[in-house]
C-alpha cells in the first residue's frame, strides 16, 4: 500500500503514528503564573542533545481556554520551566487519568491520586513515584506547519533516578519498566533488553 497523506489513507484509522514506535512518554508537570499545577502525557518526545542535555516534546492539539495549545505549553510559555517524568508500568492508570481533557482549574495530579514534591532546580511539582524525572528550563518553542502543532525544547537542569533502578552503577531499564506508546490506543512495556556493540568496539 502507498498513499499520500494529503490525499488520505482510506483506512479506518490513521496509520501514521503506528509507524513511529515505540515512543517514550513524557509525563510533564508544569505550573502556571498563578501557581496552579498541571500534569499531562505526551508521546511525541525524545532527547535531542547530550551536552548540555536537552529534550523536546511536541503538542499537536489545542484547547479553547488556552492561548497556546494545551495547558502544558501555555504554562511553560508563562514560567519557562517543566519537569518530564518516565511513566512506569504501575503508573499506567494514573497516566491515563491525567490524559483526560480537564479544564484549566482541575489539578490532574490530585485527580490521579499522586504524591507530589517540589523540584530541586526549578519551581515545578515533581512526582517521586516515577523511576526517573528530568527538570528542564525552556530554550525555545517552535511552531510547525499546522494550526496547533508546536515543539518545545528544554535544557535539563536536574535529573532524579529512583535508587532501586540503579544496579551496578547503571540505570536498569528492566527495573524501571517504562510504558511506551504504540499506534492508535496501544501501548507496550519495556521488560527486557540486550547489549549490542558497534563495529570496532
Amino acid at each position: 500500500m502507498f498513499y499520500k497523506p494529503e490525499n488520505g489513507h482510506g483506512l479506518p484509522h490513521n496509520p501514521f503514528n503506528a509507524l513511529i514506535v515505540p515512543r517514550p512518554i513524557a509525563w510533564i508537570t508544569t505550573r502556571d503564573a498563578d501557581g496552579r499545577d498541571n500534569l499531562a502525557p505526551y508521546s511525541f518526545f525524545n532527547g535531542v542533545a547530550y551536552d548540555p542535555p536537552q529534550v523536546m516534546f511536541a503538542t499537536t492539539s489545542g484547547k479553547a481556554d488556552r492561548q497556546m495549545g494545551k495547558d502544558s505549553l501555555d504554562n511553560i510559555r508563562q514560567t519557562g520551566v517543566f519537569c518530564v517524568h518516565m511513566v512506569s508500568e504501575d503508573l499506567t492508570d494514573a497516566m491515563n487519568i491525567s490524559a483526560a481533557n480537564f479544564g484549566r482549574e482541575v489539578n490532574e495530579i490530585e485527580e490521579a491520586g499522586l504524591e507530589r514534591v517540589e523540584c530541586e532546580t526549578i519551581a515545578v511539582t515533581r512526582l517521586p513515584a516515577v523511576p526517573a524525572a528530568l527538570e528542564c528550563k525552556l530554550t525555545q518553542i517552535t511552531q510547525l506547519p499546522g494550526e496547533a502543532n508546536h515543539v518545545c525544547f528544554g535544557e535539563v537542569t536536574g535529573i532524579h533516578m529512583r535508587d532501586d533502578c540503579i544496579v551496578d552503577g547503571i540505570f536498569d531499564i528492566t527495573r524501571a519498566r517504562p510504558l511506551a506508546r504504540l499506534g492508535y490506543r496501544d501501548y507496550s512495556i519495556v521488560r527486557d533488553s540486550f547489549t549490542l556493540k558497534r563495529p570496532g568496539e
